[in-house]
């Protein structure tokens, strides 16, 4: 619905939908700071402050464990029908390379560069200013990745041969893969005008439509593999179909709720306009900054199909599992806190600024540190828990629970990067980071060189691990140095807090855990009770460790 003309837009402060326009100017409140405007500046445009950075945290960890629970039973139906073969491999390929560039385009850099901006421009610009913004950038956004998309299709054999050129070795499994790549590459067009409808829903605080998003996709799949499968000659190609559905879905779902908010823009591509320029110069640069991570997984991809047959699909499977806890804790901290920082750095409020981050650093490491152990000791059981059934075999459990507890070790760097590098881009420092990932790749590259030979697919996971350790350490060195990452009172409490509680989680999963062979032999029913036993008394142990050392939820309570 459009807003009368004399009104301006101004994000809510309720985290739930807007019902009407009234909620779009109603009072700003939470953290008591005035609304008068800026001299100079309209009234009407500052955004008011999130109703807590734990709340929306919790909305976006709820949305996020919803999506990723689905995603690992999208896996299994995966895994029974394909195992870890050819076909496996090839959807693998021709997913993750949309997937890779939606990471970091769309949700990476042009997030990490459009959110600073756009909260900049509700702060202290005019709602025709930000209205001019939505359609000008959600245009130029639009032209640049159709020709993206239209020159992929065209050269999708060239792009399988060099993303995966083990497969040219097996030219039925690299025409497969190209064959795939034209079906899922629109869906790097479709799902990042998602990414931008969902950055413009997180900045005016509606966290739970963009997280419940992704649920979409896993629904899409799972219907794909259950009901398009048998209506085709090659299995695997209904996966990618499923691929394209989603990517249409996700779009469409989210358009009602920036219609709502009276934010759905116009596309019109303006690339000369002041906002996109700015957006433009930030992305560039973040390309490298945000997405080392992802650019490492990718290079993991490529080096894993030089090797047997089955190591991309080992990777695949194990990186799933450590991506759970890393997108509902890791990532929702994150999601929730660019905004934040963006106005904290808007309204120069420093002291807030490194309180917000200082925050973000105890929620990781109170979720990240045991999760990280969980999954190193319960690797086989939890694999074979969720993925040992038809084409998985006992072998394949084996090798991707070497690849997964490698993961494992860097899952707290994962989790670090995804909190600190807002903390340069809410500040529209592109710059610092992008030196800082261009030093973690060249490293991750020469590790990958070292660990493959004796490790051979699990080395190239150790290699991904470390370098994500050098990436967080030099992200917080940098914080460190400009005065915005400072250690609030309390660590060396709280160290031995987490420590005590990690140490008796550990020690209990390794106690009551049965053999991992002897899980082979168990039905789905008394696989799922025991794994979800032993997770039960993990979690109870560690939290009434730290209830009775004085930890309390309100301990965590933060005004954004």
């Amino acid at each position: 619905m459009s807003n009368p003309p004399d009104k301006k837009i101004r994000p809510s402060a309720n985290p739930s939908v807007a019902s009407d326009d009234a909620q779009l100017d109603a009072p700003a409140g939470g953290d008591g700071a005035s609304n008068d405007p800026a001299p100079g500046k309209q009234a009407g445009t500052r955004i008011p402050a999130q109703a807590g950075l734990l709340r929306s945290g919790v909305i976006v960890s709820a949305m996020t464990m919803l999506s990723r629970v689905l995603g690992l039973a999208r896996d299994v139906v995966i895994a029974a029908l394909l195992g870890a073969g050819s076909g496996a491999d090839a959807f693998f390929v021709a997913f993750k390379i949309p997937n890779f560039l939606r990471r970091l385009f769309a949700e990476g850099a042009f997030n990490q560069a459009f959110v600073p901006v756009l909260s900049e421009y509700a702060t202290r610009r005019s709602r025709e200013e930000v209205r001019e913004l939505l359609d000008a950038v959600s245009g130029s956004l639009a032209v640049v990745l159709a020709l993206i998309t239209a020159a992929a299709m065209l050269l999708a054999p060239w792009l399988a041969w060099l993303f995966a050129p083990g497969f040219a070795r097996d030219p039925e499994k690299l025409a497969l893969t190209a064959e795939m790549l034209r079906l899922t590459f629109p869906y790097l067009l479709l799902i990042s005008l998602t990414a931008f409808s969902g950055s413009v829903l997180n900045t005016w605080n509606r966290f739970a439509v963009p997280a419940f998003t992704p649920v979409l996709l896993n629904l899409s799949l799972i219907g794909a593999a259950l009901w398009l499968t048998p209506l085709m000659e090659t299995p695997s190609l209904a996966l990618a179909w499923g691929v394209l559905i989603a990517g249409a879905a996700q779009l469409a779902f989210q358009v009602p709720f920036l219609a709502r908010l009276g934010l759905l823009p116009r596309p019109w591509p303006r690339f000369r306009h002041d906002g996109v320029r700015r957006i433009l110069k930030l992305m560039t640069p973040a390309l490298f900054g945000v997405s080392v991570s992802q650019i490492n997984l990718l290079l993991d991809t490529v080096l894993a199909s030089l090797l047997a047959a089955g190591s991309v699909s080992w990777l695949y499977y194990s990186d799933r599992l450590v991506e759970l806890p890393l997108g509902v804790f890791g990532i929702a901290i994150g999601t929730v806190i660019l905004p934040a920082l963006s106005k904290r750095h808007a309204e120069q409020s420093r002291e807030h600024f490194a309180k917000m981050l200082d925050w973000a650093l105890r929620a990781v490491l109170l979720i990240g540190l045991p999760a990280a152990l969980a999954l190193a000791v319960l690797a086989e059981p939890l694999l074979i828990s969720l993925f040992h059934y038809g084409a998985m075999t006992e072998h394949d459990i084996a090798m991707a629970a070497m690849s997964l507890r490698a993961y494992a070790l860097g899952l707290i760097a994962f989790m670090l990067i995804k909190i600190w590098a807002p903390g340069y881009f809410a500040r529209q420092d592109t710059a610092t980071p992008v030196k800082i990932g261009i030093i973690a790749m060249i490293a991750n590259m020469g590790l990958n060189l070292i660990f493959i030979i004796p490790l051979a697919h699990a080395g190239l996971a150790l290699a991904t691990a470390l370098s994500a350790f050098l990436n967080a350490g030099l992200l917080a060195r940098g914080l460190r140095r400009q005065g915005v990452l400072i250690f609030q009172p309390g660590w060396g409490r709280y160290a031995w807090q987490l420590g005590g509680g990690c140490t008796l989680l550990a020690l209990g999963l390794w106690w009551f855990s049965p053999p991992w062979h002897a899980w082979l032999s168990w039905e789905v029913e008394r696989r799922v009770l025991t794994l979800s036993a032993l997770v039960a008394g993990s979690v109870a142990v560690y939290f009434g460790w730290l209830a009775i050392c004085g930890i309390r939820l309100r301990h965590f309570r933060l005004n954004g």
